[in-house]
């Protein structure tokens, strides 16, 4: 079998994590003859199976589009894949101009793309354009799609018709990359936070239940990995309450499971949340999760038993559920145990089975038809 992958680049996100484990589970195993494919300038070529061909579709209602996808349409042909597995918004606009008609597409949902929602009548430009892309996305309608939470899958049974093929496969990590077992030393509470510093990332309510966990005489700190244009005001938000000796902003890292080790208490407070592979790895190093409910999320965490969900972004209900945590030895032990064992039910070598049969199954079905 021959597949190929395609994201714009593999920047630290979630997908791009994602779709790294995938195609070096698949290479490494020799399940497949795979490709990974990024068309960003100046991506680092990172595996012997990576190739970066830059590319460009730019959809415009109003003007001509821009456009460049000569060399990405020839890679393609003469590697004549069986499964192209597109990533990304970008990617799927992308794919509007590639032609390939031996292959199986997948389509992979990281979250409820916002260009795919019904749109009757547009009130905004944005609105406009996105109805523009779904029209050019919709006219491939032999898709599969893959949706990664309930809440995606859900959402993508709305706004695409049900007749479509629509898969839900949870998302996955490696969890030996991850995994820590070891004693952790509770005499201090040390929280850690990683994420885009986006407005939906949420980073000023970990700030809050900080402070309000300092001001209860506790020792405490917290650790924020990630990067992004709010990170600022998170800081100054820090320095006015007057904490910020408390607080570590360390950007993006490439060892993650060292602050993770280092950590002892995983703090999630983003207000929408596609699924969570950062919650997956923070459990698998051994850390109990306290969290708000990002819909996503609801698939992984069971409150009480292998973490905390919240709907409520209330500070003295996360506070008290990580000082409980603190001070309780045996709660804090199993939550740790039990969300290790969940860790491991996502762990990619199942995410890969599942996979390579959809793909199987997929080929199996075209060729039948």
């Amino acid at each position: 079998m021959k597949i190929i992958h395609i994201i714009p680049n593999l920047k630290t996100g979630g997908a791009e994590r994602l779709v790294q484990d995938i195609c070096v589970h698949i290479y490494v195993n020799q399940l497949a003859d795979i490709k990974l494919i990024t068309f960003h300038k100046d991506v680092e070529i990172k595996y012997p199976f990576h190739v970066n061909i830059i590319s460009e579709f730019k959809p415009s209602i109003s003007s001509k589009p821009k456009k460049n996808v000569l060399e990405l349409q020839s890679y393609i042909d003469d590697f004549n894949p069986d499964i192209i597995h597109s990533h990304l918004w970008e990617t799927e606009m992308l794919l509007t101009n590639i032609t390939n008609k031996d292959s199986v597409r997948f389509s992979h949902f990281h979250d409820n793309m916002i260009q795919l929602k019904k749109t009757l009548i547009p009130n905004s430009k944005d609105q406009l354009t996105n109805m523009y892309e779904r029209k050019l996305f919709l006219k491939n309608m032999d898709n599969h799609f893959i949706s990664i939470a309930k809440n995606s899958f859900l959402y993508a049974q709305k706004n695409l018709s049900n007749k479509l093929k629509i898969h839900l496969l949870p998302n996955a990590i490696n969890f030996s990359k991850f995994n820590f077992v070891g004693k952790r030393d509770l005499k201090q509470i040390r929280l850690i936070n990683i994420g885009s510093f986006i407005k939906e990332k949420n980073q000023s309510f970990a700030v809050n239940i900080l402070k309000n966990i300092l001001d209860r005489g506790f020792s405490a700190s917290l650790t924020f990995l990630g990067d992004g244009e709010l990170k600022k005001d998170v800081e100054k938000l820090s320095t006015i309450l007057g904490i910020n000796k408390y607080i570590n902003f360390h950007g993006n890292v490439s060892n993650v499971k060292e602050y993770l080790i280092e950590s002892n208490i995983y703090l999630h407070t983003a207000t929408s949340e596609a699924f969570g592979l950062v919650i997956l790895e923070a459990m698998a190093a051994g850390l109990p999760v306290i969290t708000l409910d990002g819909k996503g999320n609801r698939d992984i965490v069971v409150n009480g038993e292998n973490g905390y969900i919240f709907k409520n972004q209330d500070t003295c209900l996360f506070s008290d559920q990580i000082i409980e945590l603190y001070e309780k030895e045996k709660l804090y032990e199993k939550i740790s145990v039990n969300g290790q064992e969940t860790a491991k039910m996502y762990d990619i070598n199942n995410y890969t089975k599942k996979l390579m049969k959809l793909y199987r199954d997929s080929i199996s079905s075209t060729n039948s038809s």
